[in-house]
């Protein structure tokens, strides 16, 4: 069975990557197939790194408060390029309202600070055995 590969990004001008690196590492040691594109990517550059590379998930960080611009715009780039199976998830500081906003958007569960590491590797897995046969 092939890996699952993720796709860690940070959007916008959010210039904090511990986390998101973090992360990174954690999946990669959960044994999925990580690429992190580094800072201050756009979402378009995002949606175009993962229909590149042909990933089952996109992770993103964001710290900057601008979540609920980013992720809507992410998403529906992603229905536009056809990632229609394909989860949108991520975290950083984001309020539960606007997290309860986002899920019913279509985003993925978002995790916040604190979160475990293996359980948001646990997530990402379950929902890929789920959805992407």
């Amino acid at each position: 069975m092939k890996p699952i590969r993720v796709l860690v990004a940070k959007v916008g001008l959010d210039g904090h990557d511990r986390g998101a690196k973090i992360i990174a590492t954690a999946l990669r040691d959960a044994g999925m197939e990580v690429i992190y594109t580094g800072l201050r990517q756009s979402p378009e550059m995002v949606v175009q790194a993962a229909l590149q590379e042909d990933v089952d998930a996109i992770g993103i960080s964001i710290l900057s408060g601008a979540h609920m611009t980013l992720f809507p715009k992410i998403y529906q780039l992603m229905q536009e390029k056809g990632l229609t199976n394909t989860l949108l998830t991520g975290g950083g500081i984001i309020p539960e309202n606007d997290i309860s906003a986002l899920t019913k958007m279509g985003i993925g569960q978002l995790f916040t600070p604190g979160a475990n590491t293996n359980d948001i590797a646990t997530y990402i897995a379950d929902w890929v055995a789920k959805n992407k046969k």
